[in-house]
């Protein structure tokens, strides 16, 4: 039993509650920066934490390139000060003007985004030459995860001169990312990565031969990033690794980060005669995306098996031990921390000396800030 995240004053924190540990999160920036290398090559996918007060924690380290998932997370970045905020999705409809609007309110931040296809691509270069700005824009590439990108041919060669050639858009570089590896074993990831980045490679040759400006290729997430460490010249952008959760430890040994996040709970019934107990910690507290009975593992009660999980309630047997008491506390270890994140307005900080001392808002769980 890992008693090391017990919290000393506990008594007055409810639960269920989302736990953060500012000392830990510490450690994994500098582990992150470690394998980077140098804060230039980072640039952190703030949807793990969507919280102003870790963007600032990456700020004071150096970092100043951050990626993002929504425009939220983007207004909220370009809110702490970062220098450079990247929005690593495809914009359409509504989401151009508002990614306009965030250049304009924010001008000392440096912006850009992705695109994969022609028509979205014009559509920003119009509207961006309509109020005189000049977007930063990526080629997003599909490296054999099919869910967004192009893959690194003839027809991406294309899509990056349409870029290149438009007034309201500045051509940046290339978008990487390659959530299909996860390959538990460190050479088979590190094969696996050396074969997604090789086409992106070429392309990226191909155009500086045609002397088109290619600042980079952003690639990587938390599992691939020590892999695609080893190739210089590429910016790097892990999200998970700063809290790190149950499912990335549990599938890849060889990262050496903590858990920096835990799911505070409490007891809430006992059943002696079917050997089980109840938490108040159902899936509106915790990511419901893995399976009902891998939705996370108890780090201070030993060998407790999930047996089903409602909106408010998680069941677990414990055949063979003491069942705990009625009010008892218990830290659970997310499988997967950043759909957890999303559904907590605010997290409960943890200081080194075990305390919880403040709140930190989940400001960027909102799909809408004030853009």
């Amino acid at each position: 039993m890992d008693t090391s995240y017990r919290i000393s004053n506990s008594a007055e924190l409810p639960s269920p509650s989302l736990v953060f540990y500012e000392d830990r999160i510490a450690r994994n920036f500098d582990k992150a920066l470690a394998v980077a290398g140098s804060p230039e090559r980072l640039r952190p996918h703030v949807k793990t934490h969507k919280t102003r007060e870790i963007v600032l924690m990456a700020l004071a380290r150096g970092i100043t390139r951050f990626k993002c998932a929504t425009i939220a997370e983007a207004e909220m970045v370009a809110g702490c000060g970062a220098p450079d905020v990247m929005l690593a999705y495809p914009l359409v409809g509504p989401s151009i003007a508002r990614f306009l609007n965030l250049m304009e309110r924010f001008p000392a931040t440096r912006f850009g985004a992705v695109a994969d296809a022609a028509a979205p691509i014009k559509a920003l270069d119009e509207a961006a030459k309509a109020r005189g700005l000049r977007a930063g824009l990526y080629l997003d590439l599909d490296s054999g995860q099919h869910r967004t990108g192009i893959p690194a041919g003839d027809e991406a060669l294309g899509l990056y001169k349409l870029i290149a050639a438009s007034k309201g858009l500045a051509a940046r570089g290339l978008h990487l990312y390659d959530g299909q590896n996860h390959q538990s074993d460190r050479a088979e990831r590190q094969r696996a990565v050396d074969a997604c980045l090789a086409p992106a490679l070429e392309l990226r040759d191909r155009l500086l031969a045609l002397g088109l400006p290619v600042e980079g290729i952003v690639a990587g997430g938390t599992p691939s990033f020590p892999c695609y460490a080893l190739h210089p010249g590429l910016e790097l952008s892990p999200g998970t690794c700063f809290l790190s959760d149950w499912g990335t430890q549990r599938s890849y040994p060889d990262l050496d980060f903590e858990a920096a996040a835990l799911c505070f709970s409490r007891v809430i019934s006992v059943n002696r005669a079917n050997s089980s107990f109840c938490l108040d910690l159902g899936y509106k507290a915790i990511a419901s995306d893995p399976d009902k009975k891998d939705r996370g593992v108890i780090v201070s009660v030993e060998g407790a098996e999930p047996l089903l999980q409602n909106e408010e309630h998680w069941v677990f047997r414990l055949d063979g031990r003491p069942l705990p008491e009625v009010g008892s506390e218990v830290y659970v270890h997310m499988t997967h921390i950043c759909p957890t994140s999303a559904l907590h307005a605010k997290v409960f900080v943890v200081n080194g000396s075990g305390r919880w001392y403040t709140e930190w808002q989940v400001a960027a769980r909102d799909r809408r800030l004030t853009v």
